[in-house]
């Protein structure tokens, strides 16, 4: 069975959807099979593995109201054994449109049945909100994965995310377990690193990554190329940060 890992934090602007494409690239480059889900209205996730998300028809909302199947629409990615489900601009009312569907908690969940067992991992890049999206991206997997970035406001809403992940365990996934927190933009100039780091290991107690992903210029312009820094530039110090974090990840399960 495939290793689902939804990756979360609602607050925008933390690294969550670099996190999500970079980890499903290099999980691919050990080949893995990969499939990265996109459930962010925002398509970053789809755009910055190269797809053009205003000149495709159907993409994860077309799956989730049921109009779709998820192999209908799939596409292959550039990294090895990667593909990926995109956003498309329809996906921006699927948070109003759920509310009266059936089983609306569980509409992403449903349309991965059955439908992932070739792969090996599945990345969820969820939307930087706590909405019905989202909570259909947690109560798809198995673990949460959450970016913070190394800033004393990242920290504010903390609490209500890993309130909300206790509820879904609660009443709708009892099995969720949180991977952990990854910390990311780190710079090693502002004092105040260390204390979000002391506050990280008081909310994530031993759930805390050892790889730091540290701000870098060729992470931000990487998207912009449709490609992963992977593809982008394998040699920089955030290439290098997301791969040892897909290591400390790909061990894990071990």
């Amino acid at each position: 069975m495939p290793r689902i890992i939804s990756v979360v934090n609602q607050k925008g602007g933390v690294g969550k959807t670099t996190t999500s494409v970079n980890l499903a690239s290099y999980l691919a480059s050990f080949g893995e099979s990969v499939l990265l889900v996109d459930i962010d209205p925002q398509g970053n996730a789809s755009s910055g593995m190269g797809v053009d998300v205003r000149s495709i028809t159907h993409g994860v909302y077309e799956v989730l109201i049921g109009i779709a199947s998820l192999p209908d629409v799939l596409h292959h990615a550039s990294v090895g054994g990667l593909h990926i489900a995109p956003a498309t601009l329809n996906l921006a009312g699927a948070n109003v449109e759920l509310v009266n569907l059936p089983q609306r908690e569980y509409r992403l969940h449903d349309a991965l049945k059955g439908k992932i067992d070739s792969y090996n991992y599945v990345i969820i890049d969820c939307p930087p909100s706590l909405g019905l999206l989202t909570i259909n991206g947690i109560v798809a997997s198995d673990e949460v994965l959450i970016p913070v970035q190394t800033e004393y406001y990242a920290l504010e809403g903390l609490s209500q995310l890993l309130n909300t992940i206790k509820l879904i365990q609660d009443n709708l996934k009892p099995d969720l377990k949180i991977l952990g927190a990854v910390m990311t933009m780190y710079d090693s100039t502002y004092r105040l690193t260390e204390a979000v780091f002391r506050e990280m290991y008081q909310f994530f107690p031993q759930k805390v990554f050892r790889t730091v992903i540290p701000r870098n210029v060729r992470l931000a312009e990487a998207p912009s190329h449709g490609k992963t820094i992977l593809q982008y530039d394998p040699r920089s110090p955030g290439a290098r940060a997301y791969r040892r974090l897909a290591k400390e990840i790909h061990h894990s399960a071990k």
